[in-house]
């Protein structure tokens, strides 16, 4: 890790009536919280950003000098100072942490509001992270689709499967936070849930496949696994509850 003395840096950032680079202005202020006093040159023209960038032999702006080392982007200028920058591919499970998180809270809220048994807030909790994890899937449902028929063994046998999950996983968890028509909702989030466990049984712990989870939508790194079988049981597991 390298640090320097100087409380001095030079910034080049994009700076135009019809764009400002947003990662210039992370530059800027991660180099003030640091003590920085940034001599901020604006790059006000593409054809500026194009001829500054030939000249410094670079291919992204914005470009941070320190003592007249050229430290780089933004992520680099995170590195210099020992921050940690994440892998465009490296896995991660915080889209999940924030559903699970946010569906909780909505839970407790709902207790809140309606002043239920304490035994509900898990139901609700249950039938609010479906609906979120839903609502990821419905962000694009080509791209879930695509990842989901890597591993599901019935979309893999009858594709229109993959387009119907999310609408059928947000049916089932709202009609179950409801607590309506639970001849539809029941039947339906115990089919899903059964077929989706049974598929990521069988993919990680089976067939030991390295893969990404459709769970949360098609773009995200999220590696297949315990959390999509916990999303899976989660569905059989209210479906038996419901029941009950």
């Amino acid at each position: 890790m390298q640090h320097t003395t100087s409380k001095q840096a030079t910034l080049y950032r994009m700076v135009m009536p019809e764009h400002t680079c947003p990662y210039g202005v992370k530059s800027k202020h991660f180099l003030e919280t640091h003590g920085f006093t940034v001599i901020d040159k604006h790059l006000t023209s593409r054809e500026e950003t194009d001829a500054f960038k030939a000249e410094h032999g670079v291919d992204t702006t914005p470009q941070t000098f320190i003592d007249g080392e050229r430290i780089g982007g933004f992520d680099d200028l995170k590195k210099h100072f020992g921050h940690s920058v994440a892998d465009a591919d490296e896995t991660t499970y915080t889209p999940v942490i924030a559903i699970f998180g946010v569906a909780f809270l909505l839970a407790l809220a709902v207790q809140v509001l309606t002043g239920d048994e304490t035994i509900m807030v898990l139901p609700r909790f249950i039938a609010i992270a479906m609906v979120l994890l839903a609502l990821q899937k419905l962000r694009d449902v080509e791209s879930f689709s695509t990842m989901f028929l890597n591993y599901d063994l019935l979309a893999i046998r009858w594709v229109p499967y993959s387009y119907i999950y999310p609408y059928a996983e947000l049916t089932a968890g709202l009609l179950m936070l409801a607590g309506i028509l639970m001849a539809l909702s029941v039947p339906l989030a115990l089919f899903i849930g059964t077929i989706g466990a049974v598929s990521v049984i069988k993919a990680v712990y089976i067939d030991k496949r390295e893969l990404k989870c459709a769970c949360v939508g098609g773009d995200t790194k999220v590696p297949l696994g315990f959390v999509s079988l916990t999303e899976n049981l989660m569905m059989v597991g209210m479906a038996l509850w419901m029941l009950l």
